[in-house]
């Protein structure tokens, strides 16, 4: 094992700066065993810290920070039932290029490919296509150590009645140090980016959901422009001559153009209108093809704080209608699009897809650019909808918020206290949302 004093750790925007009284990382499970009995006796804080993708306080402590780091890569392989052994630290990115080499693929991921694979279903990190539910539904076992030191492995036989509580949980059950995840053979994807206007696509949502694979939308405030990206798979009847992913277009165009008009914005936030409208002029139109690890994610190198809700898939019309009016209402100035997605409905108790087909709205700011209240006045709005926050993102929910939208709530808390009764595995934020 190894340890590390006198560090901090911070998160990928930079919203949260932390100085622990160390860094853990562990070589093997026994090593968390014991660091749980020290914590135990001492009763120190843990939390764990996967690549902080995360814009909520979620592994901020000053207690002792465990780094799955070394425990990384795939276990084993199971070619007949198409599941694959995991090990926590695992990163999508690396995941993706060893399923790879096993004929291998997840059925979906996110447009973020750099969160091990604990942290992401933890979070409910997920992609769009509303056949397809967050990454933590394609767990079908997961290795946790508890605070009490005990290995518990979990899934639909074993230890049932933690399997959809633990399968997303915010770290707040155990550590979770291998996951088993059901996959599907690889495959190639084409990608289609169009430009289109609300008008388009607000009253076809409905076909554009069924009739592709992965569905996504950007919407660019002040304008009336909305990007269109899809994924579907390649077919043998689809044999035209496609390019392969545009790094050019991912490093240069999305990022270094988007990184000199956001300072532009921040520098001058009056001109927050001019720049959206000229990032929705510069939306890149056509298509590519690879290998489908390859084309959920774009790298993000342009800083941003982030709020995301979930709200009935039914509703996405209307609260982009709302969300609109909103802004100008407001006059906020704001030049990030609206990421929007669709997740398939799940029994995760704490996944804001819980029991309803879902709508995921997601709004950015730049950072160093003011936001609190662009997203608390865009809260209220997803707040009128049903909305649930992603654990990931910003939010102001407070517990009783949090038990209302929530409907297994109670019974994760009975869950956590049972597993975790001296509330090793609460920070103070954690805390003002989990203790009861």
């Amino acid at each position: 094992m190894l340890s590390i004093n006198d560090t901090q750790w911070k998160n990928w925007s930079e919203s949260f700066i932390n100085k622990p009284e160390r860094i853990f990382y562990p070589r093997n499970e026994s090593d968390i065993i014991t660091l749980f009995k020290e914590c135990k006796q001492n009763r120190k804080k843990v939390r764990v810290i996967g690549a902080g993708h995360s814009f909520t306080p979620l592994a901020v402590t000053n207690g002792i920070l465990v780094s799955l780091h070394h425990l990384s890569g795939i276990e084993k392989i199971d070619y007949v039932n198409k599941r694959v052994t995991i090990w926590g630290g695992t990163t999508l990115i690396d995941l993706g290029k060893l399923l790879y080499k096993h004929g291998l693929s997840m059925e979906n991921l996110g447009d973020i490919n750099l969160q091990t694979i604990a942290g992401a279903v933890s979070t409910g990190t997920h992609g769009s296509g509303i056949n397809f539910g967050n990454l933590s539904t394609q767990v079908t076992k997961l290795t946790m150590i508890t605070p009490n030191g005990e290995k518990l492995i979990i899934s639909p036989t074993e230890n049932s009645h933690l399997f959809d509580a633990a399968r997303l949980s915010l770290g707040l059950l155990g550590i979770i140090t291998k996951v088993e995840i059901q996959v599907i053979s690889a495959h190639e994807l084409i990608s289609v980016s169009k430009r289109s206007t609300i008008n388009q696509v607000l009253p076809n949502l409905n076909t554009l959901i069924k009739s592709n694979r992965h569905f996504e939308f950007f919407w660019f405030p002040h304008t009336e422009t909305i990007q269109i990206k899809t994924l579907n798979p390649k077919s043998k009847a689809n044999q035209e001559k496609l390019k392969g992913p545009s790094k050019f277009n991912d490093m240069v165009m999305e990022n270094g153009a988007l990184g000199l008009v956001s300072e532009i914005s921040r520098v001058q936030p009056n001109l927050s209108k001019i720049v959206s409208k000229m990032i929705a002029l510069g939306v890149p139109t056509g298509k590519t093809v690879g290998n489908s690890y390859e084309m959920y994610a774009t790298p993000r190198l342009v800083k941003f704080n982030e709020m995301e809700y979930s709200i009935p898939a039914e509703h996405m019309q209307d609260a982009i209608k709302d969300i609109n009016h909103t802004i100008d209402k407001n006059n906020f100035k704001v030049h990030f699009p609206l990421e929007c997605r669709y997740v398939k409905s799940d029994n995760l108790w704490l996944s804001p897809s819980y029991k309803r087909d879902s709508a995921y709205i997601a709004v950015h700011m730049y950072k160093g650019m003011e936001y609190k209240q662009y997203f608390a006045k865009l809260e209220e709005v997803l707040k009128h909808y049903e909305g649930r926050p992603h654990w990931g993102k910003m939010h102001t929910l407070n517990s009783l918020d949090l038990q209302g939208a929530y409907p297994k709530f109670n019974d994760f808390l009975q869950i956590r206290n049972q597993l975790d009764p001296d509330n090793l595995l609460l920070n103070s934020y954690l805390e003002d949302l989990f203790l009861n």
